[in-house]
């Protein structure tokens, strides 16, 4: 038999009867290749609709949401062409979805509310790529924000990779939002008697010698309290970068302690006066013979 002959008899093999003829070995390779070249045209078609987005000067956070967007239909378009070519008929096949949502009910429960969630942080943008957010005790970059869970990397370079429902119904803050910069708080103390013009002025120099620190807002110094041992102050800056937070509270802090020594403003260490109450001791001390 020719080898042609017998690719024909393979390719036209019959798997399952369907109501609108056999299911054959041809059928389902031209499916698996239609998927496949959805694919291929949706990454194709979602870089040329991040160009032209990027040419009209949309952000990276809308541009990446929605080139998502529109790899998702490619693709969803694609396997709709694949479903149709081996003969499944979509109406039929929605109704068997829904009988077997309704039968495994509360099992695919959590998988279609984050897919859910994440539709709506593609279309909502509540939390967007490359935004810094804060999701509990964990503090992180969105580095992609997929269908079931986005994924978020720490300072640490660790990654956490966070269920869409979790962004969608817990509390989250961005510090992206409205804008990146952040205000950031230096608290420091001082003795009592100190040269308080002093001490505003040196704290303001302080912070407008640290590179990290934004000029406009300006810094500001506050009193914040008289505390037990000491006079409580607090530097207020900004900052461009969210995540730049620690770094430049820590150089700001090392700047204050050089400051100060320099302009011998005191650190005071806290004390605190006990008094005992009781018996006087009547034993008398005596010299050692």
């Amino acid at each position: 038999m020719p080898i042609l002959e017998r690719l024909k008899q393979i390719f036209f093999f019959p798997l399952v009867q369907l109501a609108h003829g056999p299911l054959t070995v041809g059928t389902v390779i031209l499916a698996v290749l239609i998927i496949m070249a959805a694919r291929i045209a949706a990454i194709i078609f979602g870089r040329g609709v991040s160009r032209l987005l990027a040419l009209r000067g949309v952000d990276d956070s809308t541009r990446f949401a929605i080139v998502k967007i529109v790899r998702y239909v490619v693709v969803l378009i694609g396997i709709s062409i694949a479903f149709s070519s081996i003969g499944f008929k979509l109406d039929a096949l929605l109704a068997a979805s829904a009988a077997l949502l309704v039968g495994i009910g509360f099992g695919l429960q959590t998988i279609a509310q984050n897919f859910i969630s994440g539709l709506i942080l593609l279309v909502e943008r509540p939390v967007g790529k490359g935004d810094f957010v804060q999701i509990g005790h964990a503090s992180g970059s969105v580095v992609d924000i997929g269908l079931r869970a986005t994924t978020v990397v720490t300072r640490d370079e660790v990654t956490i990779i966070v269920p869409n429902s979790e962004l969608i119904n817990g509390q989250v803050v961005n510090h992206s939002i409205p804008t990146t910069r952040r205000r950031i708080n230096v608290d420091v103390g001082v003795a009592y008697g100190s040269d308080v013009p002093l001490v505003q002025k040196t704290l303001l120099a302080v912070a407008v010698a640290e590179p990290g620190v934004l000029k406009d807002p300006v810094p500001e110094v506050r009193l914040e309290a008289f505390g037990t041992s000491s006079l409580d102050f607090s530097l207020l800056v900004w900052i461009a970068n969210p995540s730049q937070d620690r770094i430049v509270a820590s150089n700001v802090r090392f700047a204050i302690e050089a400051a100060f020594r320099a302009h011998h403003i005191e650190i005071p260490i806290p004390q605190r006066e006990i008094h005992v109450r009781g018996t006087a001791a009547t034993e008398t001390l005596r010299p050692a013979k």
